[in-house]
């Protein structure tokens, strides 16, 4: 089995040092959220409230407004999609107002990298990336202390094929662009096709 183990304390892992993932400014990010529902949000908003069940949420327990925040997004939009509704595997077009943006970062990001040996070093393995949440945001914490001037996580999908995904922190609120290149209602006719081969290709039913 994968070692997944409890992560060491913070200043552990800043004396192991980071494998830092660098995405130049310009880099294209891409993330569904959800415009109504209890927790409606904006698209450049990071999420102060937590920690909830992603995975690697920064926040301290128990769960509640916070400095820390944090923002998921990924290489590709079917990416997101395949995270967003992993719980039910259902694309629920209408159900709390889903919303697809694509962006571009106005400035370099520098990420702790745990698509590579990294994890292993630390003591755990790639199991990081799919393992326990709730190990998996003790981990975070560390991260986040350990590394106070990393802009977030790079880390593999489990949902996806192991593609690229990142968890921003609040350290990197100035690099969000006042304008997404997309912006898109996920029951928007345009996305039809796209999210019917999407659908397909991971499994999930399309609402």
């Amino acid at each position: 089995m994968p070692k997944f183990p409890e992560p060491p304390p913070a200043a552990v892992l800043a004396a192991l040092g980071p494998d830092v993932h660098v995405l130049p400014a310009g880099t294209e990010l891409w993330r569904v959220y959800f415009q109504g529902g209890r927790h409606p949000t904006t698209w450049d908003r990071l999420r102060a409230f937590g920690p909830t069940n992603a995975r690697f949420d920064p926040h301290l327990p128990p769960p509640r407004v916070q400095d820390r925040k944090v923002l998921y997004g990924a290489s590709d939009g079917p990416v997101c999609v395949a995270e967003v509704f992993q719980e039910t595997r259902v694309i629920d077009r209408a159900a709390n107002d889903p919303a697809l943006v694509g962006f571009a970062v106005t400035r370099a990001l520098t990420l702790l990298d745990l698509t590579g040996v990294w994890p292993t070093r630390a003591g755990a393995s790639m199991a990081i990336n799919s393992g326990t949440r709730l190990r998996a945001q003790r981990w975070a914490r560390a991260i986040y202390e350990a590394f106070p001037t990393l802009d977030g996580i790079h880390y593999a999908s489990s949902m996806f094929g192991n593609a690229s995904a990142v968890a921003l922190f609040e350290r990197a609120e100035d690099a969000l662009p006042d304008f997404p290149f997309l912006h898109r209602r996920l029951d928007d006719p345009v996305l039809d096709g796209v999210l019917r081969n999407v659908a397909a290709r991971i499994g999930y039913l399309l609402l």
